[in-house]
């Protein structure tokens, strides 16, 4: 009988937060071993290509690529494993399409974008500058230190005494909400709907309960290191991630569907595969949600009591409906911006198939598409519920429904998309589920109600031995460069662990 193969560490997926404690960990000496169920790696951060197009699975905004500060995740990720990855800059961040005619886009320069702004509210000039101000405090001292685990005392010692004024601001805000510190400045009801919109655009819940450490990284990194595009698709930072991961002496498997996480004396020691295949590890890394790792791959009778706190605290975010669309170049007027928010009533703002997102990548990168044509990629949130039980025509025409109203409502930004379209590929939440493996096909974690900031977000390590959890269900929460964070302190936490 052959022996049963054994690694430092185990990462079950190969979504960016699970690529960058492999790669962190690969870096400094670990063996380890990359888990993955698809053909290939990235999870929501992935792509695919159809028909001369390549479409990201996800989001085309992308942070964390900057060059200056500690916030630049993504590019101190790839440095790790000695490679690089050439990236755009995108000028604008969003150009909103909002109700009562608010047509607002979030220039790369700061003061571009405060003018955009008060020109619609100049009565609250004062309060504008001061809320996005307050949100540069926050990130500046995020900026300041080296972003790795709030669970390794020795590390926070450390930066304590070394950035011992910037850790002192971050206490302050731990417990605190965008919304709550808007509030403080800011008194039009409209101004504050479209705060609300800046937040629900990543967090997918409004300002109250959007942390303010989180809404400060985003609203100042877009301005500091900027928005910029993988050349050759999101899939690239995955890809390059996996290269750097090789490089280091690192291993990946793909279409290998872990599908229990082994215990032994209360501590995580190893994986079992779907073929029955077994890995052990002194450390395992989950990358799925926390309702996939502690529902599905841990075969226990019971919940640990600070996940079922944290699930009480905590719900699934919606998943999408996903439009990938090929379209004619001629569509898109001149000077189109690269992303888009679309909302026709402000009360419908989170409600499924209300606000719609949209990405059209190929005015940054046009080798994603055929010459002569452009991707547009728009998604609204859906949940999975609403697209159960029905038969195979019923779900058909369902999704055609739905696809033909998203672009609909596109024509009133892009006229003629309906005559110009090319391709068009339809995704719901059951196609997420499928493809990425994520229960109910959501995107994270939200709260279900008002808390105190990210004080109730859990860090990498769990209630198992040896088990520990990476991605937008950890802290900080959701987003790539958030995610990335989440794989840095992972990664640090373990390396301490396994005294590397």
């Amino acid at each position: 009988m052959l022996p049963t193969p054994s690694f430092d560490v185990i990462v079950i997926g190969s979504g960016i937060g699970g690529l960058v404690t492999a790669t962190q960990l690969a870096a400094k000496g670990a063996s380890v071993l990359v888990l993955e169920r698809y053909l290939i790696p990235g999870g929501s951060a992935g792509y695919f290509e159809r028909q001369g197009y390549r479409f990201d699975v996800g989001a085309s905004m992308i942070f964390g690529f900057g060059h200056n500060g500690t916030t630049n995740l993504l590019t101190r990720a790839l440095n790790a494993v000695n490679v690089q990855l050439e990236t755009i800059p995108d000028p604008v961040q969003i150009h909103y399409h909002l109700p009562d005619g608010l047509d607002i886009k979030v220039d790369r320069v700061y003061e571009r974008f405060l003018q955009n702004l008060t020109a619609y509210f100049p009565h609250e000039s004062k309060g504008v500058r001061q809320f996005y101000d307050e949100c540069w405090k926050v990130f500046n001292c995020l900026n300041s230190m080296d972003l790795l685990s709030l669970e390794e005392p020795r590390y926070l010692v450390r930066v304590f005494f070394q950035h011992m004024t910037s850790c002192l601001g971050l206490v302050k805000y731990l417990p605190q909400n965008a919304g709550d510190v808007a509030r403080r400045y800011i008194k039009d009801p409209q101004l504050l709907k479209f705060i609300d919109m800046e937040c629900y655009c990543w967090s997918v819940v409004p300002a109250q309960m959007t942390p303010m450490i989180n809404a400060g990284m985003v609203f100042s990194d877009r301005h500091y290191g900027g928005v910029n595009y993988p050349k050759g698709g999101v899939g690239q930072i995955a890809q390059k991630l996996v290269e750097g991961l090789i490089l280091a002496g690192g291993k990946i498997q793909y279409q290998a569907r872990v599908t229990e996480i082994l215990t032994e004396n209360g501590k995580a020691v190893g994986v079992r595969l779907a073929n029955n295949k077994i890995y052990l590890a002194k450390r395992i890394v989950s990358n799925a949600t926390r309702w996939d790792t502690f529902e599905k791959l841990l075969q226990q009778k019971k919940l640990p009591s600070n996940e079922r706190i944290w699930q009480q605290r905590y719900q699934k975010s919606p998943s999408f409906l996903s439009l990938h669309m090929g379209v004619k170049k001629e569509v898109l007027p001149q000077g189109t911006e690269c992303h888009h928010i679309l909302l026709d009533h402000w009360e419908q703002m989170s409600a499924s198939g209300g606000t719609v997102f949209v990405s059209i990548p190929t005015l940054l990168d046009p080798s994603l598409a055929p010459v002569g044509y452009h991707i547009i990629h728009a998604f609204t949130p859906h949940w999975l519920a609403d697209w159960q039980q029905l038969s195979s025509s019923e779900y058909k025409a369902k999704k055609e429904a739905a696809a033909w109203g998203i672009i609909n409502r596109l024509e009133k930004i892009f006229p003629g998309l309906d005559e110009g379209l090319d391709y068009l590929e339809v995704g719901t939440p059951r196609t997420h589920r499928r493809f990425l493996g994520r229960d109910d096909g959501t995107y994270g974690p939200i709260p279900r109600r008002k808390l105190r900031g990210l004080l109730g977000m859990p860090f990498n390590r769990t209630a198992i031995k040896g088990l520990y959890c990476v991605g937008d269900s950890t802290f900080p929460g959701q987003g790539l460069n958030a995610v990335a964070f989440s794989g840095f302190a992972c990664a640090h936490r373990i390396a301490v662990d396994l005294g590397f």
